[in-house]
């Protein structure tokens, strides 16, 4: 068993707090850029980064020592062209902590109304809230890798298309679609090339959610009166297991999000989500099966069921450049196939500069992942133009 204890070095927590201190001195300047070519056409780019300075217990290659690393987590280039008024065209890159650049998003979208609108190339499948929100509209700095386990090509991402529009003055927002799906490789289990099958259905019970598309945030900073309530679900005929021994693919969620600015007091956002996911009481494939690489959506799936829970409250006054955000979170995942379970706990603070467009995040999280506990403590940097 990993020692239990955590104690950040000095020079951990002078690199934290300098960091700090040079980001609470930037400019909440914001610009984006959009270009006109002709009738009803433009072109616009934007960019999102996230960097981090990070201590890990026994996180260092001697396995024992404390690891302090600085990490450039990713960089998002954001392109968007409209063609007319109904078509138009996305395209976005990343580049993750590996150096690696991958294809984010890429799709056509035919947008005539609010009410029904088709988009197709690769895109965010229907899902969780935390999938949609994606790393830059969360509470807390870590992604809720513990219970949202919807498998991807790439951070969340699949190849296909979507139908998805609002209804009912925009309260009610539905996405549903087909998709290139899980395991289609040799050997794994989708020998035949079966779809993935996805749909989610949400409910504004006060203000609608003020996001693009059928994409979520999980805190608007007070902005709106937000009571949220979502199911969505997947489904893949032998989506998880062997070509020897396939078993069908099916999850499905349900998520709330309440978030009701107090005159004078603050703003409390309070989340949950659950989760199940089924194999069909078969084991899945290991993500790198017959060498498959990190964007071949292959293995990994475990079957179980997951629960989430995370509460923040936005103080009002403002202090120098931004806005204190307390924020704790903690996930569960029961594991129905080896009965054992999966723990983390978050507690920090953001400083919120300018919205999800500009705020530092201090966060403490405690994993515990088959027995061993690990502590980490992290102060990130995020800013989008």
């Amino acid at each position: 068993m990993r020692n239990r204890s955590f104690s950040p070095t000095f020079r951990s927590m002078l690199c934290c707090s300098t960091l700090a201190a040079i980001v609470l001195g930037v400019s909440p300047a914001h610009a984006s850029v959009t270009i006109p070519i002709g009738d009803n056409s433009s072109f616009s780019i934007g960019a999102g980064l996230r960097s981090s300075f990070s201590a890990t217990q026994n996180g260092a290659p001697n396995g024992t020592s404390e690891g302090d690393d600085f990490s450039l987590e990713n960089v998002r280039v954001y392109m968007n062209g409209t063609i007319t008024k109904m078509f138009k065209v996305t395209f976005d890159t990343e580049r993750d902590s590996n150096g690696t650049i991958n294809v984010l998003d890429g799709y056509v979208q035919f947008e005539p109304t609010d009410v029904f609108n088709i988009w197709l190339g690769r895109m965010l499948p229907p899902s969780d809230r935390a999938n949609l929100d994606g790393p830059y509209y969360l509470n807390t700095w870590y992604y809720p890798s513990v219970v949202s386990q919807y498998p991807a090509i790439f951070a969340g991402r699949d190849d296909g298309g979507t139908v998805w529009g609002k209804v009912f003055d925009k309260k009610l927002v539905y996405a549903v679609g087909a998709y290139q799906g899980h395991n289609d490789v040799k050997g794994a289990s989708d020998q035949s090339g079966q779809l993935l099958y996805a749909a989610r259905i949400a409910y504004n019970f006060l203000d609608p959610e003020d996001d693009p598309a059928y994409y979520t945030s999980s805190t608007y900073y007070g902005a709106q009166r937000i009571l949220t309530l979502a199911f969505a679900g997947q489904y893949e005929k032998d989506g998880v297991g062997t070509a020897a021994r396939p078993g069908n693919y099916a999850s499905w969620n349900a998520d709330l999000l309440y978030e009701v600015p107090i005159k004078g007091i603050g703003t409390p956002t309070l989340e949950g989500a659950y989760y199940h996911y089924d194999t069909g009481g078969v084991a899945d494939v290991a993500t790198n099966f017959n060498g498959a690489n990190g964007t071949a959506n292959v293995g990994g799936v475990s079957p179980g069921s997951a629960y989430l829970i995370g509460g923040a409250f936005l103080f009002p006054r403002q202090i120098g450049l931004g806005q204190f955000q307390p924020a704790a979170r903690y996930q569960l995942f029961e594991n129905n196939l080896t009965h054992a379970d999966t723990r983390a706990f978050d507690l920090g603070v953001n400083y919120v500069i300018k919205g999800h467009n500009l705020n530092v995040s201090a966060d403490y999280q405690h994993d515990n992942t088959l027995g061993h506990n690990i502590d980490k403590f992290v102060v990130g940097i995020q800013g989008q133009i």
